[in-house]
């Protein structure tokens, strides 16, 4: 469960994630919870397009409007590089979720981590993503478009909203890419905005997610296009404890049982390395900015994490 996604539907909770194949043939698997604590397996989410089961398919996240289910995630068939957004429609949450056939910004060039944001002063829908840049610290980082109305279309300008400014968000060192070899290569990834207080606080993994280093930074806005600053370097909201969470990052953000009680939930290595976990702590809003409480990594409560976010 990669790049988890919980998003609340008719008192249920549903996380997608990047992962093996589930056992239906279908692409991205689904978690189904009543109270974010116990978990059952959905299947798989997505029907392949063209039954392309061989391509590579990333960082799945749904979206909810007039009945009908919105997943936007990234899909490659020939190469990382080749990732490019998509976006398909269901009537269920746990799918099956039919691809439109068509890439959502063809001209874009790489562009992964699609996040499908609703703001809730006018109720306009835009779709944050990460795509790569080429000049002053370079590298992946994050823009937005607007979605139309239709949702499965964009629409107005590609604007810019978070750069690499830190060596923190180093993804590696003297990396060759694009045919030549860069000084340092910068990530900015895995987009999750939540609005707080009249203001808009965009969560984003920096990084190389295949390290210690990883984790979730954060910058805050009083408009969803920006202008966007960053009150504190490096991984303010969310970074490793040792052995216990290693790599913390790509997060989704979501209201817990209580409706009050904001949750966090991202991934991290397992101690032994060998594969990304669902972690689930509550994210509190701080005189200092966001903060998820934790990482945790022994057995906890919800009724404990509630208490805990609103101390």
């Amino acid at each position: 469960m990669a790049d988890p996604f919980v998003i609340a539907h008719n008192g249920e909770y549903f996380a997608y994630g990047t992962g093996p194949l589930p056992a239906n043939g279908r692409v991205f698997t689904v978690l189904r919870s009543p109270d974010l604590v116990n978990w059952s397996m959905c299947g798989g989410a997505l029907e392949p397009p063209n039954g392309d089961v061989d391509a590579a398919y990333w960082a799945p996240e749904v979206a909810s409007r007039h009945g009908r289910f919105y997943m936007y995630y990234s899909m490659a068939d020939s190469g990382d590089m080749s990732h490019r957004l998509r976006v398909a429609i269901a009537d269920h949450p746990c799918g099956p979720f039919v691809d439109q056939g068509k890439q959502l910004l063809p001209e874009a060039g790489f562009t992964i981590d699609a996040h499908p944001f609703r703001d809730p002063k006018d109720g306009r829908w835009y779709l944050f993503f990460a795509t790569d840049f080429f000049d002053a610290r370079p590298g992946t980082a994050i823009a937005v478009v607007g979605l139309a109305d239709d949702m499965v279309s964009v629409e107005g300008p590609v604007t810019n909203i978070v750069r690499a400014s830190s060596d923190w968000q180093i993804y590696e060192r003297n990396r060759t890419h694009y045919g030549r070899v860069w000084e340092a290569w910068h990530t900015l990834e895995g987009a999750a905005v939540v609005e707080h207080d009249g203001q808009y606080y965009l969560l984003y993994s920096g990084g190389n997610w295949q390290t210690e280093g990883y984790g979730v930074g954060y910058a805050v806005a009083d408009s969803v296009l920006g202008p966007y600053r960053e009150p504190e370097p490096g991984p303010a909201v969310l970074r490793g404890q040792g052995e216990y969470v290693i790599g913390p990052g790509h997060n989704s953000i979501v209201k817990g049982p209580d409706g009050k009680t904001d949750f966090i939930v991202y991934h991290a290595w397992d101690s032994a390395r060998t594969a990304r976990r669902m972690c689930i702590d509550p994210l509190v809003f701080t005189p200092d900015g966001p903060r998820c409480v934790g990482p945790t990594w022994t057995k906890q409560t919800l009724a404990s994490a509630e208490e805990l976010a609103h101390i």
